[in-house]
């Protein structure tokens, strides 16, 4: 397992962890690195950008961080793999949804029993990765 983010995190066994902004340039291609065999079974990303107050522009930011964790998704997904990715509705996540439902089997959209019922936050799951046109062949 590998594991990005821009705070510290107690070691975990099993885990190589990199503290690092995921838009960093450098932090795909050495998350990359990092999974020695160039591939993933599960890609998870809880990312979420620091709120400004203004819910537009939250929303954009957050849409912005979960098209990121798609791309990257779609880059070092096995076949089958699956995707979770956490997400506030607001109307601008279509672009995410239909790159989604062409590399995916399913797209479903979760609220766990932990998000209070007034929040806009949500997790997009889709599973049964199948890659992208023009990708090459996995």
């Amino acid at each position: 397992m590998v594991a990005i983010d821009l705070l510290p995190v107690d070691s975990i066994p099993g885990v190589d962890f990199i503290q690092l902004d995921f838009m960093d340039p450098t932090a795909p291609e050495r998350l990359k690195r990092m999974l020695r065999g160039g591939k993933a079974d599960v890609v998870l990303s809880d990312m979420a950008a620091q709120g400004t107050g203004h819910a537009r522009t939250d929303h954009l930011r957050v849409v912005g961080l979960a098209e990121a964790a798609a791309e990257f998704a779609c880059e070092v997904l096995e076949v089958g793999g699956a995707f979770v990715c956490k997400v506030f509705q607001g109307g601008s996540e279509r672009a995410l949804l239909d790159l989604l439902k062409r590399a995916f089997t399913t797209v479903k959209h979760v609220k766990p029993p932990a998000s209070r019922a007034e929040s806009a936050e949500m997790y997009v799951v889709a599973t049964g990765f199948r890659g992208l046109q023009g990708q090459a062949s996995r």
